[in-house]
């Protein structure tokens, strides 16, 4: 039998693990889109990659927020405004209305008692590593798959009947140790697992001993892995439920191997084992701000994201050789590009592409208010044969991001910033027009 462990409103219990005062009340933890990044003071910046699932993306440290009015709450000309959207949010706020992404201005207006901690995503994933370690003690095939989930094979280690006992032991163990709630779902699959992981949400345990049954009236849109593309090209078929979704198997063939796969994950019949050592196929770093229509700020903060994006893949030793870049405009509009790079990857390689690729893709005249960049189809994973007409330049390259790289490891990733991550002094005569950031 498989389990699968999910951590209950996990950065609402960790702010709790640290504050009991906030435990049954309404409470949630708020964030920004942390926008420091663009300020042209250097900062100790440092990343933290501690936890390695491939869904657990790495993090940069900043130090601390401080409290609410000094974190979420803007004042420009006596006036006041709260900033900030609603990441976790415990069950007691969630039965008052509050939700996941809300803007927290929102929240506090529907729930005037809740209490809003700005997020510490250095402890979460400090707390989130300590747990993975703590059960690979208990689990011995265990595997993390995100921040606050992990999946255990209990096969030849648990006993089937004792399953749900063992799930109900680690419950009152991890809560012990860590005062951290977890949910557990335990199938005859992982992917069921976690499905049923949803029936026991919160603080439960719930077990399926046969998959059909279990998933006949499920809504597709619930089970991992069936996002907004596939639940729409379903319903156009009329198949809205999971117990419909497997009586097409032909057509779910037509779909090809995607297709194929989540047949069998939703029948159980997948056959796939823990991933100890599952490994990121993409980096990703974005951020949302006020509308900005200067292309010249929009062109330095794409380079300063690139610096970032490169910083992660320099750290973790990856060659990404596909480079993605996103805008969203102020009204809607959105643009987008890639390209292959099959070079040696340094960041000297990787500002040029961006850059080049920003000048494709940008709107003309258009605000953005939102830039997301992606690295991936890294060589580890798809073996290429990179560019022989670029080789000595690319490795010269190398060795120099990997000095840089040294000192940003030692005294922070804004230790060492090219020129055309600075902001330009204003022109004589006229002032430079401000770029609003909040």
């Amino acid at each position: 039998m498989f389990f699968h462990i999910d951590i209950d409103s996990f950065f609402v219990s960790a702010e709790r693990s640290r504050d009991p005062s906030l435990r049954g009340i309404p409470a949630a933890v708020g964030g920004r889109s942390n926008l420091e990044i663009f300020d042209p003071a250097p900062r100790g910046v440092r990343l933290m990659d501690e936890n390695r699932g491939a869904f657990v993306a790495p993090v940069f440290h900043s130090g601390p927020k401080g409290r609410f009015e000094e974190y979420f709450v803007d004042r420009d000309g006596g006036r006041e405004r709260i900033r900030g959207i609603v990441t976790t949010v415990s069950y007691e706020a969630r039965a008052l209305g509050v939700k996941t992404g809300m803007p927290i201005a929102q929240a506090l207006r529907l729930c005037p008692e809740l209490i809003v901690v700005p997020g510490d995503l250095l402890f979460y994933h400090r707390l989130s590593a300590e747990l993975f370690a703590f059960l690979r003690e208990r689990i011995p095939a265990i595997e993390q798959f995100s921040i606050d989930e992990f999946f255990g094979d209990g096969s030849g280690w648990v006993e089937s009947g004792e399953c749900e006992a063992f799930a109900r032991r680690l419950q009152g163990e991890i809560f012990e140790r860590f005062a951290l709630p977890v949910s557990i779902g335990i199938a005859p699959s992982k992917w069921i697992a976690k499905l049923a992981t949803g029936f026991a949400k919160p603080y439960g345990v719930y077990r399926v001993e046969e998959v059909e049954p279990f998933i006949r009236e499920i809504p597709i849109e619930e089970f991992p892995g069936i996002g907004r593309g596939y639940a729409r090209r379903l319903k156009e078929r009329g198949i809205c439920t999971l117990g419909e979704l497997t009586r097409h198997r032909r057509l779910l063939e037509r779909w090809g191997k995607p297709g194929i796969t989540l047949y069998r994950r939703v029948l159980g019949i997948d056959g796939e084992g823990i991933a100890p050592g599952a490994s990121r196929q993409s980096i990703g770093i974005s951020r949302t701000f006020d509308p900005i229509g200067d292309v010249e700020e929009l062109r330095r903060r794409v380079v300063i994201l690139a610096r970032h994006a490169g910083y992660i893949a320099m750290k973790l030793g990856f060659n990404p050789t596909r480079y993605h870049l996103r805008i969203r405009y102020r009204y809607g509009e959105r643009a987008k590009g890639s390209r292959r790079v099959d070079r040696i990857f340094g960041e000297g390689v990787l500002k040029r592409e961006i850059r080049e690729l920003f000048e494709e893709i940008h709107l003309p005249g258009g605000e953005a208010v939102k830039i997301a960049l992606s690295l991936s189809d890294f060589t580890r994973n798809h073996p290429r044969t990179l560019s022989l007409l670029e080789w000595e330049r690319d490795l010269r390259e190398r060795r120099l991001s990997r000095g840089i790289q040294r000192i940003r490891e030692r005294f922070g990733l804004d230790a060492i910033r090219t020129a055309d991550e600075l902001l330009k002094p204003p022109e004589s005569g006229a002032g430079r027009r401000k770029v609003p950031e909040r």
